[in-house]
């Protein structure tokens, strides 16, 4: 009676069979084929390429509106910093003006010949959002860029000497810190000069990128 009830509850494993052990690996096979035929397929590859230089395109657009946003918000601001004291004598009318120091002058100038490049540049940018694999966009990108981040860098310096001078003097040379009488001159001229080296920094990273983008070409 025990025996019965134990042969009644035990279980039967059936070993796999050889027939559906091949089917396995035959799956396995086709699997591996169709993966080294995607690797090897030169479209995939094709594809792949393009997908992530749009990636960088898509991002060297993006920068370049920051930058162009930058480089516009420093022409404006120092192109209109001008203050003028409410006291004066009967010869003299103290005032403060970008067009008083060559160094502004000249800041003003080179940024408006970025930010009109900037501005130009955006199309091409679009191009290569659109043709991601074209390398001639990029190539003019990475020339003009270069050109571009040397002018805007050498204006921001420039500029920055002056600014400085106008915080804290030199006694030296006898030069007095005008911002303690032309504040909101000094203020508007420093958020220039910072909004300009705002668009340096977006240039060091544009450049590489483009650099990135040709390598992979």
């Amino acid at each position: 009676m025990n025996r019965s009830r134990s042969d009644s509850t035990a279980i039967n494993i059936q070993p796999e069979s050889s027939s559906s052990r091949s089917k396995q690996a035959a799956a396995k096979g086709e699997a591996y084929q169709v993966m080294r035929v995607l690797a090897s397929d030169p479209k995939h590859d094709h594809d792949k390429r393009a997908g992530v230089k749009k990636g960088v395109a898509v991002l060297d657009f993006i920068l370049r509106l920051g930058a162009t946003a930058a480089a516009l918000g420093a022409t404006v601001a120092m192109a209109s910093s001008e203050q003028t004291l409410p006291f004066f004598t009967q010869f003299f009318q103290f005032s403060a003006g970008y067009d008083d120091l060559p160094t502004f002058t000249f800041f003003v100038i080179a940024m408006a010949i970025v930010s009109g490049y900037l501005v130009l540049s955006l199309p091409f940018s679009i191009v290569t959002i659109v043709r991601p694999l074209l390398v001639a966009p990029r190539l003019l990108l990475l020339i003009f860029d270069t050109l571009a981040v040397t002018l805007n860098t050498s204006a921001a310096s420039a500029a920055a000497a002056i600014v400085y001078l106008a915080h804290n003097g030199n006694s030296d040379a006898n030069w007095l810190a005008i911002c303690q009488q032309f504040g909101d001159f000094c203020r508007q001229s420093s958020g220039a000069v910072v909004s300009a080296f705002v668009a340096v920094v977006i240039f060091t990273v544009l450049i590489p990128l483009s650099a990135i983008a040709l390598r992979r070409a």
